[in-house]
């Protein structure tokens, strides 16, 4: 059986400029999942996330929009923004692991409160006809959380409840908790989704032979540590293409253009790749090295020095894991 593979979101990194370089130089993932929309408190949508879901930066993907909010209005004026695009569905964030978000009882921090779930859900199914998915951690302070939730999530026609197999205050620290994931299968009627430390082919193999009723997975934090790793999953190899450095390169090159023109100045662009180079470099032969390399580049022209660098000693590696 072949798994389906979805693209999981991570605020400031997988944006429609990603996105579509993504799935141009690699492929290997069916859905992509946009960063989550957040109102704040106003009704107003900000521009870059109305760019980011635009249907002309989106031609070629398949694409759901995502929601983080714990107001049933915002909610419902959201599901109709991205209707008026032409999306069906809207995936809503109660993942998030961030203090600044949690606090606010939102993302994870919302899992432990079932009634404001029910009164969110329930105001979009009563006011809207767009089709609503989750996106989860099993709870913010203990795994509990969610199996408390499902009573409520049972009650509605959700697409899929996606699961991230980690606490909230865990952050992306620890291993993740395939035990508390499996109570969770056993736990709701809705088809689940796994989330969680897919970071290799073989990590895959792992967790897909454990949870055999599981066939879509998420990919988040691997899949830009390892852009080939999606492909690979699906063509079941652990074998690099010969030319995985020029292809990366190339990627490379086109999201640092698209970022370039979109940022304004040499210090927003630098700090954006940065953010980048701290998962490209850990499929490098020296994650530190390469991650200050990196880091040491003064400006543009350096860092393309470093980069050219870093590709040409990879290359010099063979192609394989």
């Amino acid at each position: 059986m072949t798994s389906t593979l979805l693209s999981s979101p991570l605020q400031g990194f997988t944006d429609f400029r990603f996105r579509n370089a993504f799935n141009h130089y690699f492929g290997g993932i069916d859905t992509f999942y946009a960063p989550y929309i957040r109102l704040n408190g106003k009704l107003k949508i900000k521009q870059s996330y109305q760019n980011d879901l635009l249907p002309e930066n989106n031609s070629t993907l398949e694409v759901i929009p995502q929601v983080i909010t714990n107001d049933p209005d915002e909610f419902v004026y959201v599901a109709k923004y991205v209707q008026s695009l032409g999306y069906n569905e809207l995936n809503w964030n109660l993942g998030c692991p961030y203090p600044m978000v949690t606090k606010s009882g939102m993302g994870s921090g919302l899992i432990c409160n079932p009634q404001r779930i029910n009164e969110v859900l329930q105001k979009a199914h009563q006011e809207t006809g767009i089709l609503v998915s989750m996106k989860m951690r099993m709870g913010y302070e203990n795994a509990n959380e969610i199996l408390e939730s499902f009573p409520i999530l049972d009650q509605y026609p959700l697409k899929n409840v996606a699961i991230h197999a980690r606490i909230g205050k865990q952050l992306y620290k620890g291993a993740v908790d395939l035990d508390s994931f499996e109570k969770c299968i056993a736990g709701t009627k809705h088809k689940l989704y796994y989330n969680g430390d897919i970071t290799s082919v073989s990590s895959y193999k792992k967790i897909a032979n454990r949870f055999p009723q599981i066939d879509h997975f998420m990919i988040g934090r691997g899949l830009i540590a390892d852009p080939f790793l999606p492909s690979m999953i699906k063509k079941n190899t652990t074998t690099y293409p010969e030319n995985r450095w020029s292809i990366f390169s190339e990627f490379h090159d086109t999201i640092y253009q698209a970022y370039d023109a979109y940022l304004s100045g040499p210090t927003p662009i630098k700090m954006k790749m940065l953010g980048f180079w701290e998962y490209f470099a850990q499929s490098t032969s020296n994650p530190q090295k390469v991650y200050k390399a990196i880091k040491k580049a003064s400006n543009p022209v350096k860092y393309k020095q470093a980069v050219s660098q870093i590709i040409n000693s990879e290359m010099k590696i063979k192609s394989s894991i």
